[in-house]
């Protein structure tokens, strides 16, 4: 099945995972200009009515710099909508990028209601939802979103603990339309990885936060700098849902990584009013096991040459 448009023609086929504190207009807005799709989640722009004003300027700046780059391949805009009971936000945000006519919404944690996507779909934008299992992705194509973003085991942030290559298998056995994979993704060589084994786009997370214009602080960066898979924490215990952290930010809030108590779901809230989970973002440092390959920290144009080098490479030694 082919992809939407809004998919297609992009310089690498990757989505940029829309990561909380992180993703702001600035790391947004470079991965733009630089081919890719870039994401921010709504609950990033913070008080509510900034997230007008961000789809307003980055609109205005991508439509600007097409104008001035005929030539240039332009991504689109995606927003991240978290769907969950706690979240005071979801109805009035959903307004916002229908106003905008986002074209891509992502889905998490719950699948999307049925006026949320009939408002989507009536602009003619596409949801797509993350999964970590072969359930959740039964449940969101039911719902009648339009494509799945499975992640996988090693995966930044709330992940799930199957191997890729299960994932993508089983779901490519029921289903065909729009597919990403996320989950240690950080070379050019996982990127052609995920199409061979049956993904359409690789969704790629940690390694945008070792950039110039990541929404992150120095020591966090430094951080991943000196961060292996082996100092990944899998742990529900910051946000009630199972994610991958880095070991270094757990033992700086004196913590022992390796004696983390369980919480539960219930743990996890995103009201407008004090979001425990942006917190937890914020001085427990999520990142994937992917870290171990993320040398330095330059602008986002050159980690996209370097993946488009290496992407090529990796097709010219497979001779595709």
């Amino acid at each position: 099945m082919a992809l939407p448009a809004v998919l297609q023609h992009l310089r690498l086929p990757v989505i940029c995972s829309p990561m909380f504190i992180a993703s702001g207009p600035q790391l947004v807005l470079a991965q733009c200009k630089a081919g890719l799709v870039g994401a921010f989640p709504a609950l990033n722009a913070r008080p509510a009515a900034m997230l007008d004003t961000w789809l307003t300027d980055m609109q205005a700046e991508l439509a600007a710099y097409q104008a001035a780059h005929p030539q240039a391949i332009v991504g689109p805009i995606a927003v991240n909508q978290i769907v969950h009971q706690s979240n005071d936000r979801l109805a009035q945000d959903v307004a916002v990028c229908v106003q905008h006519r986002v074209p891509i919404i992502i889905s998490s944690l719950r699948v999307p209601p049925p006026e949320m996507l009939a408002a989507i779909h009536g602009y003619g934008g596409i949801v797509l939802h993350d999964v970590i299992s072969i359930r959740h992705a039964h449940k969101a194509l039911e719902a009648g979103v339009d494509g799945l973003i499975l992640v996988a085991a090693g995966a930044g942030g709330h992940a799930g603990a199957l191997s890729p290559f299960a994932l993508v298998g089983e779901v490519r056995r029921f289903f065909q339309g729009p597919l990403a994979l996320s989950g240690a993704i950080a070379s050019g060589d996982a990127i052609l990885a995920a199409q061979a084994m049956g993904a359409d786009l690789a969704y790629i997370g940690s390694r945008w936060l070792a950039t110039r214009e990541a929404n992150v602080s120095d020591a966090y960066r430094q951080a991943l700098l000196e961060s292996s898979a082996a100092d990944i924490v899998y742990t529900n215990l910051f946000t009630g849902v199972h994610g991958n952290y880095l070991k270094k930010s757990i033992v700086q809030a004196g913590l022992d990584p390796d004696n983390l108590p369980q919480s539960d779901k219930s743990a996890m809230s995103f009201a407008s009013g004090g979001n425990s989970a942006a917190k937890a973002w914020r001085d427990i440092w999520g990142a994937g096991q992917g870290v171990g390959l993320i040398d330095d920290a330059p602008a986002v144009t050159e980690v996209v040459e370097r993946l488009e080098y290496e992407y090529r490479e990796a097709k010219k030694r497979l001779a595709l």
